[in-house]
């Protein structure tokens, strides 16, 4: 309270009086130590070499008068930036963790992550007026949302050096979140479009890609870049940034609108997305042969394949076999002609008579011997 009362009384004879209050309208207070606030809003366009930032006493936490580095090395406020940076998430963070008791860890980084990324800080520099006191060429004046989130966390870095962690977080509090943030809108507001936009893609199965319409410099010679979302081969919304990532971001915002619009746009992405599918669908056809095929009208001999036998008929024949070539021997047997003599035996008349007589004689008995 006394330093403040101190630094009142001084002002008057400040040789950056201007300086000081403009800063005091932004922070709430009249810095102790300058040096370290001109070195925030010093962007590394136009660093300097010169008197730097002074070093703070450890003992009495002041910016030391004859602390000041050598001369000759280049002055810019990164530095701080990367100070400010780390302080910004452990004043947010705490922040955070009290406004939401209960919530998630995964919660509480992504509320966060909203709350300190470098877009939210440009436009805090912006409304706050701190983008108006950055010292840089005019080749970068263009870029005035990236200084000025620059700007702004050298300007917290240079708040923890001057007046220590206390000061940053009533400076977030009162200054910031009491004034341009509501808390619990950004903490349900999604901001990453292109991550929601990939997310909805993948649910629905759709091809997502983006095109590079142009790269190219603007009036001041810095680089921008503008991307076309393209979803299956459908044309989404075009966005222009400076950088890869802004441009895209802007692209995959639009396209998103206009999904929720335009319910034409939304049923060609599916028309497409069916073409595509039924085409992968479709089965695919043979390999052609490579072998030479035989003429149609030319009859080959085809072998003629024997009947198919029945066991128990090859069994039956096969015992008829048997029985027939057992037959042939038995008659064998009985016309044994091993006694008979080849050759033929002559007869006399007288034989024959004979004979004859014989034989009738023979068959007139018996003819006689039956009448009795």
């Amino acid at each position: 309270m006394l330093n403040n009362i101190i630094d009142r009384i001084k002002l008057p004879f400040r040789k950056d009086k201007e300086l000081y209050l403009a800063l005091e309208e932004i922070i709430g207070f009249l810095p102790h130590h300058i040096a370290y606030y001109k070195l925030a809003l010093m962007h590394k366009s136009i660093g300097h070499r010169g008197p730097i930032e002074p070093v703070k006493d450890s003992k009495k936490g002041k910016g030391g008068k004859n602390g000041n580095q050598p001369k000759g090395k280049k002055l810019n406020n990164e530095r701080l930036e990367f100070l400010g940076d780390a302080i910004l998430d452990a004043v947010v963070g705490d922040i955070v963790y009290n406004h939401f008791p209960g919530k998630p860890e995964g919660f509480l980084t992504n509320t966060r992550s909203k709350l300190v990324q470098r877009e939210t800080l440009g436009k805090l520099a912006q409304e706050v007026g701190l983008s108006r006191l950055i010292l840089s060429s005019g080749r970068s004046a263009s870029h005035n949302s990236y200084m000025g989130g620059n700007a702004f966390e050298a300007l917290v870095g240079a708040m923890y050096l001057d007046r220590g962690y206390d000061a940053c977080m009533k400076f977030m509090q009162e200054r910031i979140l009491g004034r341009y943030i509501n808390i619990d809108k950004m903490a349900y507001k999604e901001v990453n479009f292109k991550s929601k936009l990939i997310e909805w893609t993948q649910k629905n199965r759709i091809q997502l890609s983006f095109r590079l319409e142009d790269q190219s410099k603007d009036q001041n010679g810095s680089p921008t870049f503008k991307y076309t979302v393209v979803l299956e081969t459908i044309d989404g919304s075009t966005g222009t940034g400076f950088s890869k990532k802004e441009s895209q971001q802007h692209a995959c915002e639009e396209t998103l609108k206009r999904l929720k619009k335009d319910s034409a746009y939304l049923d060609s992405i599916f028309a497409a997305k069916t073409e595509r599918t039924k085409m992968e669908e479709e089965p695919v056809l043979n390999v052609p042969d490579t072998e030479v095929k035989k003429d149609d009208f030319i009859v080959a001999n085809e072998p003629i394949e024997a009947p198919e036998v029945n066991d128990e008929v090859l069994t039956e024949k096969e015992e008829q076999a048997n029985q027939l070539e057992q037959l042939e021997t038995s008659i064998d047997q009985e016309m044994d002609l091993s006694d008979v003599s080849a050759e033929p035996q002559e007869m006399s008349r007288e034989d024959i008579i004979a004979a004859a007589e014989a034989e009738a004689y023979e068959e007139n008995l018996d003819k006689e011997q039956n009448e009795n």
